[in-house]
């Protein structure tokens, strides 16, 4: 694995989570950097991530999830790293599978790679409601782009300096960065592949997820794909040539 990876893990509040995170990335071989972008945590994230080791990016308001993400991009960029990774920090992305991860984009099979729990192993209950919900993008996410895509939830991923330059500009969305984001890389050109992972409940505490958020989550990302899909048909319209206006069409 190569210096030049950077593991970025976007952090609210995750002080009970995140020092068992960070322990078991040692243990697990991880030999590259580490930053946590801490989303202005009111608890003692900071200090977890400092006595571990990690670098620490402070942000002076709660961005979101999305907004954590991309400011670790942003400092990935600015300090030339070749790769990176995103973990979660609450012990739902199982950092035995980074290495597997990270393969196939150091290797220069893909741009970018994405964690797939059902080409892989979840180790937790998944409600019917999500599971449909999931079926559902799964479908239109492959529909749209071309290529089979059974986890497009998963925030577990990996990608080299040319999508973290992607993502780091206007191409990233505040808070759920999911299926959308599948989409924007697909039309942009860049190669993706899935790559079975464990994912697990979380260690503590309550997820993003929880109560009505799932419906808010449904309902912004289908917002989002149009919005994506509306720039790409605005962009292919704008290198599209336009009429003869002396010969007409």
């Amino acid at each position: 694995m190569p210096r030049d990876t950077i593991l970025i893990i976007p952090a609210h509040n995750e002080e009970a989570n995140l020092g068992s995170v960070l322990d078991e990335v040692r243990a697990v071989g991880y030999k590259g950097d580490v930053v946590v972008i801490n989303d202005f945590s009111t608890d003692r994230t900071a200090l977890v991530a400092r006595r571990k080791g990690a670098e620490v990016v402070n942000l002076p308001c709660n961005l979101g999830y999305g907004g954590a993400v991309q400011a670790g991009f942003k400092y990935a960029v600015e300090r030339g790293y070749r790769f990176a990774a995103v973990m979660d920090a609450d012990g739902q992305h199982a950092p035995e599978s980074l290495a597997a991860l990270l393969q196939p984009v150091v290797e220069g099979r893909a741009d970018i790679a994405v964690g797939s729990r059902y080409l892989g192993r979840a180790e937790y209950r998944v409600g019917l409601a999500r599971t449909m919900g999931m079926r559902f993008f799964s479908n239109l996410v492959s529909w749209i782009t071309g290529q089979r895509i059974t986890d497009p939830t998963s925030g577990y991923q990996a990608m080299n300096a040319e999508v973290m330059r992607f993502f780091s500009q206007d191409n990233y969305p505040a808070d759920y960065p999911d299926a959308d984001t599948i989409i924007l890389v697909k039309l942009a050109g860049f190669r993706l592949i899935e790559v079975p992972v464990v994912m697990r409940g979380r260690l503590s505490g309550v997820s993003m997820h929880s109560g009505l958020k799932p419906l808010y989550y449904v309902v912004k990302m289908m917002l989002s794909i149009m919005i994506v899909l509306l720039r790409q048909r605005s962009r292919m319209r704008a290198v599209r040539p336009g009429p003869d206006i002396e010969g007409g069409f």
